[in-house]
Order: structure tokens, then C-alpha cells, then sequence
């Protein structure tokens, strides 16, 4: 009996003809996109509900909103440096060298090119970083867990409490996706990839420093199992953005602790926690009417410390714990200004896997009264934070 099959006789196919699967199969990139397209819509739904209630809010009492997310606070020294270039020297009235430089760099060169002012070239770096840090924060709670909780990871970071932040002219967004596909190129072993991406980070943001370490770390630790000169490579190339900054600083000033010295300026030296303990005393036991704001600051403190512990006790991987261990250090031992410490936090997403991981696990009803919680307090603070809050974000 003959077959029909479209077939030669050694069972292979007709020559001309291609397999449907092979012939339709889409690119790698775009099938991880796909993957993360409801973590990546509900990112922009809960971003969304903050803007629409800060839009409302801020009409209510004759604000803008544009000046507000793309010209204020940290946003205007960004642009002044884009504009004007850094300070030569320590202390000195308008000194910007506390600002790291990729982001700056990015705003002057990009609204080189394209139309529109510098203030919404900025603005428009941030919200698309925004987006590459959501995917990166999907990919690697995906990766660790499971989509559900990838998807629940980046809700929880898009509900962030400062979470507005995310759409501002500030760094946390492109700091924030460095780290993310830093780490995931950790953990996928692509050490190449995770030393480039902490350079960058490096050049973003002091805690840039806690991803260097965390490449480094890791790096260092696989050469037991055997020698490899990239990630050998990653290891040295790691910290080369942080420490390259601060060497520049140096040179510029005149000075080999020029940054330090200017953070000694802004009064952001380490002094062992002996401020954030002080603060916090001061909100919970002492002051009778703390301002809200700084309230919900230590309660982020206060949570992300409980959150770390239940990191440990799931065993994330070394260096999501490093990366984490080393911000949490870092801002709870400094001796600079209170009121900024949840923001610092941002870009520190493993944070919130451990509750991520237990709400996939947990019944619809709760996750959806979590997740409302969240978002709605998200959307309440983040126009509290620039509307009410005296100070900076």
C-alpha cells in the first residue's frame, strides 16, 4: 500500500519542503518578550494608576505634573550636569559630584539627536528604562520560581510604595535594569554580560558598588568548580564603572578622597547606623505627630530587614543575597539624610521574591487582596511623596 504522507523512502522529507515548526518558530528574544507580556502589562497598569491619581490630585491644588517628574529635586541636578558639566572643586555652592554620570550622559546625548528639551529627553529615558527593569525583574523571578511568581515580582515592584520614582527624571529605573540583567546573566552563567551591566550600574549609582560585589563574589566562587577566563574577566571588570568614577573625582578635585569628601559635603559618610537607629526612635517612641512620610520610610526599613532574613531562609542564590545584604548595609548605616532611605531601596527587587514566592503559592482571593493593597497604597504615597512631603523624594 502506498503511503501519502509527503515523504521520501528513507523517511525523510520532500526536498523543497520545510518543517512547520522550524519555519514558524520565533526568535528567542521575542518568545521571552511574549513570556513576559502580562508581568510587562500589569507593570503599565499599576504605573498608570499612580499617574492618573497624580494627575488628579496635582490639579486639584494647581500643580503640574510634568515639573514635577521630569525637572525637580535630583532631577534638576541631573540636567544641570548635562547642561553645565561637573564642579572642579569640593563643597562649593551648585558642587554636583555626588551625581554619578551614565545617566546624564544619556539625557545630553540622546536629546542631541532627537527633539524636545533635555528635561523630557530625561523623563523619557526613565520610563523606557522603567520597562527594561520590569521585564528584568520578571526574568529573574521567573527563572527562580515560576511565571506567576516572575509576574508577581514585578506588580510588587511596580507597587513599590515610592514606586513613582520609576517615572521620574531620577536614576532608580536604569540603575535598576542594570541590576536586573546583571543578576539574571549571574545566574544563566553569561558572565560577560553580568560584568558589562555592573560597570554601567557602577556609573549610575553609589549602591552600584553592591552589584560589583555581587558579580565579583560569584565570579570568584566558580572558579573552583574550574578556570574561566571570563568569568575571571567578569570579576575584574566588575567594579571598574564604581571605582573608576571615584578615581575621576579624585583627579579632578585635586584630592585622592574628593567623592568622599563631597559626600561629606551632603552629609552621606557611614557612621555604623548610628543615624537610622536615632531616626527611628525619634518617629516611633519619641515625636507624637511624625509626618507620615517619614513613617512609611521605616516601615520600609523596618520590612525590607524581614524580608532579607526570609531571602536567607529560602537560599536565594549567592548573589541576589550579595546584592541585597550589601544595599541594605548600605543605607541603613549611613549618616546622610533619612527621608530618601525607601527610595534607595528600589532597585533591591529580590527583596520582594520571597513574598512574591508565597503569594503564587497562596489562593486567589488572597493574592488579589494583597496585590490591591499594594497597588492602591502605591498610587496613595507616590503622590503623597511629591504633593504633601516637604522634602525631596
Amino acid at each position: 500500500m502506498s503511503s501519502t504522507a509527503p515523504e521520501t523512502a528513507q523517511g525523510g522529507s520532500i526536498p523543497g519542503s520545510r518543517r512547520p515548526e522550524t519555519a514558524s518558530r520565533p526568535h528567542p528574544a521575542v518568545r521571552a518578550l511574549r513570556r513576559a507580556a502580562p508581568a510587562l502589562g500589569a507593570f503599565v497598569a499599576v504605573r498608570l494608576a499612580g499617574l492618573l491619581f497624580l494627575a488628579l490630585w496635582a490639579h486639584h491644588q494647581d500643580h503640574g505634573v510634568w515639573p514635577i517628574l521630569a525637572r525637580q529635586w535630583d532631577a534638576k541636578w541631573y540636567l544641570g550636569i548635562a547642561d553645565h558639566g561637573y564642579a572642579r572643586e569640593v563643597g562649593t555652592e551648585g558642587s554636583n559630584l555626588a551625581f554619578f554620570p551614565l545617566y546624564p550622559v544619556l539625557v545630553k546625548a540622546v536629546a542631541a539627536v532627537t527633539p524636545g528639551t533635555r528635561a523630557t529627553t530625561g523623563l523619557c529615558l526613565a520610563v523606557a528604562a522603567s520597562f527594561v527593569a520590569a521585564w528584568g525583574v520578571f526574568a529573574v523571578g521567573d527563572r527562580l520560581y515560576g511565571r506567576r511568581a516572575g509576574v508577581l515580582a514585578t506588580v510588587l515592584w511596580a507597587a513599590f510604595p515610592v514606586g513613582l520614582v520609576q517615572w521620574m527624571g531620577y536614576t532608580e529605573s536604569l540603575f535598576t535594569a542594570c541590576a536586573a540583567w546583571s543578576l539574571y546573566a549571574l545566574l544563566s552563567r553569561r558572565w560577560l554580560w553580568a560584568g558589562t551591566l555592573a560597570v554601567l550600574a557602577g556609573l549610575t549609582r553609589p549602591t552600584g558598588v553592591a552589584l560589583a560585589a555581587a558579580v565579583t563574589v560569584t565570579a570568584l566562587l566558580s572558579l573552583r568548580r574550574g578556570f574561566s577566563v571570563r568569568a575571571l574577566t567578569a570579576a575584574v571588570l566588575a567594579p571598574l564603572g564604581w571605582c573608576g568614577y571615584i578615581a575621576w573625582v579624585g583627579l579632578r578635585v585635586g584630592r585622592w578622597d574628593g567623592y568622599f569628601a563631597e559626600q561629606r559635603v551632603w552629609s552621606n559618610e557611614m557612621d555604623g547606623g548610628r543615624r537610622t537607629l536615632r531616626e527611628i526612635r525619634q518617629l516611633l517612641v519619641r515625636d507624637s505627630t511624625p509626618h507620615l512620610f517619614l513613617v512609611l520610610v521605616t516601615l520600609v526599613l523596618v520590612v525590607s530587614v524581614a524580608l532579607f532574613a526570609l531571602s536567607v531562609r529560602d537560599r536565594q542564590p549567592l548573589p541576589l543575597l550579595v546584592f541585597t545584604g550589601v544595599t541594605l548595609l548600605i543605607v541603613l548605616t549611613s549618616g546622610g539624610v533619612y527621608f530618601p532611605r525607601a527610595r534607595y531601596l528600589l532597585p533591591a527587587f529580590p527583596l520582594l521574591l520571597p513574598l512574591a514566592l508565597r503569594l503564587s503559592c497562596a489562593a486567589r482571593r488572597h493574592r488579589v487582596l494583597v496585590l490591591t493593597a499594594a497597588v492602591a497604597g502605591s498610587v496613595y504615597w507616590g503622590a503623597h511623596m511629591v504633593l504633601v512631603w516637604p522634602g525631596a523624594p
